[in-house]
């Protein structure tokens, strides 16, 4: 918890309680269900939530209304999406996933929360319904094709974490984009990436 507060001052004693909740509620969901690798849970602040709140660094930058649309594909446990709801209060979350035992996860855990701007969907991508002003995603798929997927349904932009050697997976889209640099500290985000694509 203590790294969101330093990376992010200014977040309300309610965002705080949020942040700070979600480790022993994914350490529950994670007993019943393999919702973030078992490997990974005791690493769930920085590997998972810090690494979905770089969008929101990105996004800051991009967009200044509050009131965005956002659309996460391959939400699986609910990241970035939960993240980003809890940091833009003001802001409507949709979480889509094809599995629906994860899309359950993310309903409890947005219920426990009280996030009233999330919703969560079982559907595959190419099937939400809807616009969205961003999609946002983390390693679900190819950038082209999660682009080919949500095309008719973003009126921005897509911002998708990425992580490697990008070179190949980038040129194969063959639009114009930007690689933005995590600005978190962590030796676990040397190599990851938040590329921008513009509508």
């Amino acid at each position: 918890m203590g790294d969101i507060v330093r990376y992010f001052p200014d977040l309300t004693l309610l965002q705080r309680e949020r942040f700070a909740a979600l480790p022993e509620l994914y350490r529950q969901w994670n007993e019943r269900i393999n919702v973030v690798s078992r490997r990974d849970i005791d690493e769930l602040m920085t590997r998972h939530v810090l690494h979905s709140l770089s969008i929101a660094k990105v996004l800051d930058g991009l967009d200044a209304r509050l009131s965005r649309k956002i659309l996460d594909i391959g939400t699986g446990g609910g990241f970035p999406a939960i993240p980003l709801a809890i940091m833009f209060p003001e802001a409507h979350v949709t979480a889509v996933d094809s599995i629906g035992k994860k899309i359950r996860v993310v309903e409890q855990v947005s219920e426990v929360l009280g996030l009233d701007n999330l919703t969560a969907v079982n559907a595959r991508a190419e099937n939400v319904e809807g616009r969205f002003d961003w999609v946002v995603s983390r390693a679900v798929a190819p950038a082209k094709t999660l682009i080919e997927w949500t095309l008719p349904k973003t009126r921005k932009g897509w911002l998708l974490l990425k992580g490697g050697d990008l070179t190949a997976e980038l040129a194969e889209t063959g639009r114009k984009y930007e690689l933005f640099d995590i600005q978190f500290d962590e030796p676990f985000f040397e190599t990851k990436k938040v590329v921008y694509f513009k509508k």
